[in-house]
């Protein structure tokens, strides 16, 4: 066994403080919120079950975390009212819309430029 498979094995919850399993080993009945998410579920409240651990040098604590919920206790997830889909549509609307010439750019407006790419590089767009 390795060290780092020792570390992030704790079925008891000892080291950890609640049941931590190493990563694509979590056992039956629990999800994350993704894969919950996936079967049309959402965790509904009810606390973590246990968490999934594997290392990782991006993280400052060295340990890369997803949370476990149990399934059984996983509530449907909540459809999409006519007025939530209204607001996605606006916010979607917002995101596409260039504040510079106001029309839709027909994608993302990418914040690292903060306007369409024609506003973005004029002198390019007329050279073509």
């Amino acid at each position: 066994m390795s060290p780092t498979f020792g570390q992030c094995y704790d079925p008891t919850g000892a080291t950890w403080g609640m049941p931590t399993f190493p990563w694509r080993l979590a056992p039956d009945g629990m999800a994350t919120r993704r894969q919950l998410r996936a079967k049309g579920l959402r965790p509904g409240g009810q606390p973590i079950a246990a968490q999934i651990m594997r290392r990782s040098r991006r993280r400052k604590a060295g340990y890369a975390v997803a949370y476990l919920y149990r399934i059984d206790l996983a509530l449907p997830v909540r459809p999409m009212t006519p007025g939530k889909w209204a607001a996605h549509a606006a916010a979607m609307t917002a995101r596409r819309t260039c504040p510079q010439c106001r029309t839709d750019a027909g994608y993302v407006i990418p914040g690292s430029l903060g306007c369409c790419v024609p506003c973005a590089y004029p002198d390019e767009q007329q050279a073509a």
